[in-house]
């Protein structure tokens, strides 16, 4: 059903279709996506319900103070759009409400696109992320580097953004519209570098532009036409495209700035040779089946992997080079919370948060629109909103929303199985502790396990920690970290007994080490 209050649109969904494009994809995949192929709309989830308002309200202030004419977001959450809304309107004559089919122009969110087809490549054996750019891209060639020792740019440079370009966010934004000749024109001449390739991050719309050449080049047909078949087809996401002036206009979110106080409409910049950086153009639901399938990579399992792209090389977009740095988490809670350690991955972000864990996440700015996306894989949610002012990213709503949903414990952790060799040494941890000595581990130590404390020394420290401790509850169950690691911490008379247990890489599995500690109660 639909219900509208002036220019917000609110969407909520009772059915979920199972399989788009006429049913056209292969039947594992839409099997696997079925809760994110949704025709209008989203189902709410109910647990997100008595957040809403809060949610709603952040939006709404963002929009507000960012002047913004329209505006989508959305909450995916265990493989399907638990929550969408559309406020304020997609264009300005007509002021057509914003809906969840509301077409917006992506920019640089666009590049994940890219960084997946590079890979996707790579399990073809089409190319190796090691390999010379130039090798697909002639005219690089004859490039003069900034030193006589600089490496030349590999493909993996480009995706990280350590190929020694210049921050081109204003100029290369404004490329989109090149033609394939200029950009060839372009390449043969040369750029001035910034830095030595491979010295440090520097973020490069350039650069993600020769991706989309070494696309084309490698798959023997357009990089367009390669993201279209290897990704947006497969996954259903029927609407969105990167010729934007093929697309249904009273679908489109027109782009526009704000200067002088008043609102002037952008351009409208057709295909070009910069695509492969920030081109693309998606409605909220089709991009919530992109980030469904993201999300559906972890945790790693057995079972079909039927997707697009392989669970593994999703993952990979993860792996960010070791240019860390400590950044500010994004939005209100950001002066309050811990640092983050950040790093660029393949394409997104890549960030530890104390609070949220593991997070992707990357804007889009471009003359007209401003967006955002942020997934937390730990927890199998992802946060998006797409605008249509000039610059205008969501990123601090989106923020703020998944801090909403971790202080109400609606985030909630895939914890890693307890294989059964770490349940098996568990149960012999509980024995140990019982008996006061380490009898019940005979034959089953590793070498180093005797070298670094002897049977007469854990009599003496077991004494000791049963003194302290008193009465224990031995049967909490352990916590894995690992299928070879896992922690534990027993309720005791006087406070927790606190422990590790950590498995040797031999064959059969023996103990490399275990750790006991008491806490006092207070």
């Amino acid at each position: 059903m639909k219900k509208r209050l002036g220019h917000t649109t609110l969407f909520r969904f009772d059915k979920v279709r199972l399989c788009g494009m006429s049913c056209t994809m292969n039947r594992p995949l839409a099997l696997i996506l079925a809760a994110a192929l949704v025709s209008s709309g989203a189902v709410q989830a109910q647990s997100l319900n008595p957040l809403a308002p809060d949610i709603d309200a952040a939006f709404a202030k963002f929009q507000a103070d960012a002047h913004v004419p329209g505006l989508v977001y959305g909450v995916v959450q265990d493989g399907k759009l638990s929550y969408v809304k559309g406020i304020g309107v997609q264009d300005l004559d007509a002021k057509r409400p914003v809906t969840p089919d509301t077409l917006f122009r992506i920019a640089s969110m666009t590049k994940a696109f890219t960084a997946l087809s590079i890979l996707s490549l790579r399990d073809k054996g089409k190319l190796r992320l090691d390999d010379l750019a130039e090798n697909y891209v002639p005219e690089m060639k004859g490039w003069t580097y900034p030193t006589s020792d600089s490496p030349r740019i590999r493909i993996r440079d480009l995706l990280a953004h350590v190929g020694g370009f210049v921050t081109d966010d204003p100029w290369g934004d404004r490329q989109q519209i090149l033609s394939q000749e200029d950009f060839t024109k372009m390449l043969k001449a040369g750029v001035p570098f910034s830095r030595v390739p491979q010295t440090a991050h520097e973020y490069s719309n350039f650069g993600y532009a020769i991706l989309g050449r070494i696309i084309a080049k490698a798959s023997g047909m357009p990089y367009r036409t390669y993201v279209e078949r290897t990704l947006l087809t497969p996954l259903g996401t029927t609407s969105s495209g990167f010729e934007v002036i093929d697309a249904p206009k009273d679908r489109r979110a027109i782009g526009y700035r704000w200067e002088n106080d008043a609102w002037a409409e952008e351009p409208t910049m057709r295909d070009g040779a910069f695509n492969a950086m920030g081109g693309l153009q998606v409605s909220a639901n089709d991009y919530a089946k992109w980030i469904a399938f993201l999300l559906s990579a972890w945790p790693p399992r057995d079972g079909p992997d039927a997707g697009p792209v392989k669970r593994a090389t999703v993952r990979e977009v993860a792996q960010g080079l070791n240019f860390i740095s400590v950044a500010q988490r994004t939005g209100t809670s950001g002066p309050t919370a811990c640092r983050q350690a950040l790093a660029y991955g393949m394409a997104w972000r890549v960030a530890q948060d104390c609070d949220l864990g593991l997070t992707l996440a990357h804007g889009g700015g471009y003359p007209g629109y401003g967006s955002h996306v942020m997934l937390m894989p730990d927890y199998g949610v992802g946060i998006f909103a797409l605008s249509n002012r000039t610059y205008a990213g969501p990123s601090a709503p989106a923020w703020d929303s998944a801090v909403l949903m971790h202080k109400a414990g609606l985030l909630k952790r895939t914890e890693p199985p307890v294989s059964p060799a770490l349940a098996d040494f568990y149960g012999l941890t509980g024995q140990v502790y019982a008996a006061g000595n380490i009898a019940s581990l005979e034959g089953r130590v590793a070498m180093n396990f005797p070298l670094d404390r002897t049977a007469e020394n854990w009599a003496k420290v077991l004494a000791d920690l049963k003194a302290k401790s008193g009465s224990c509850v031995t049967t909490t169950p352990i916590t894995a970290t690992g299928a070879m690691s896992g922690t534990f911490k027993w309720p005791c008379d006087k406070g927790d007994v606190q422990g590790q247990v950590l498995l040797a890489p031999t064959h059969p599995i023996t103990l490399q080490s275990l750790r006991f500690s008491f806490v006092a109660k207070p």
